[in-house]
């Protein structure tokens, strides 16, 4: 029988293998009870409605059921990274860890309210092509070819179906002092920039009232 000496490069080996599959394993697992994720989605509900389809108050509270994963988890983590402003975010978001960001995202991804609406319904028609097609004079490209013709968004790019009409007038109005506020770090949001800033006040509330209606 052969004996393997304690210096032998195999039993390291082994171990590493061993340490590394229950590092990933505890990497996995939540340090944290299904109670303390439903305390958080209660918390988050408190704001943006019961079934996450937003509130129309003094401050608008955007609409997080059925947005995608990937952009809720970005956007949270930029909130916690100090790349995206807001007071309040920045207090919710910081005590969030990566599993309980994900589980968060999944939580809302899955729901799917009527849209709260109230947009003026004239405006409409107008924001229908702009954001189908765009503005070619203003240098500004069709919403539909990153978010989509259903405007369901993919991955990073983010749902405006449903979106709420004053959240999205608000931030393409205000993108530049709310969004990519590290430069060091550059945010996928980067590439809205032009796009806002092309956008005049009328277009912008065109484009606002068609997503906010879209289910």
């Amino acid at each position: 029988m052969r004996i393997i000496s304690p210096q032998s490069p195999l039993p390291a080996a082994i171990l590493a293998i061993v340490f590394a599959v229950a590092g990933h394993a505890q990497e996995g697992t939540p340090s944290y009870s299904q109670r303390d994720l439903q305390s958080k989605i209660t918390y988050c509900k408190t704001c943006h409605g019961l079934s996450g389809e937003g509130y129309r108050g003094y401050v608008p509270m955007p609409r997080l059921a059925g947005q995608q994963t990937q952009y809720l988890e970005n956007q949270l983590r930029a909130f916690i990274e100090r790349r995206r402003t807001n007071p309040i975010m920045f207090n919710v978001a910081h005590v969030l860890s990566p599993s309980m960001l994900r589980d968060l995202a999944a939580h809302f991804r899955d729901l799917n309210p009527e849209p709260l609406g109230g947009a003026p319904k004239e405006l409409v028609a107008t924001g229908k092509p702009i954001f189908e097609d765009g503005l070619p004079d203003a240098n500004v490209p069709g919403c539909s070819a990153c978010h989509g013709f259903d405007a369901k968004g993919q991955g990073e790019i983010p749902r405006l179906a449903g979106q709420l009409f004053p959240y999205i007038v608000k931030t393409l109005t205000n993108w530049s002092k709310e969004r990519g506020q590290d430069p060091s770090k550059p945010d996928p949001s980067a590439m809205m920039v032009p796009t806002a800033h092309n956008l005049t006040e009328t277009q912008i509330a065109a484009v606002a009232a068609y997503v906010s209606y879209l289910k």
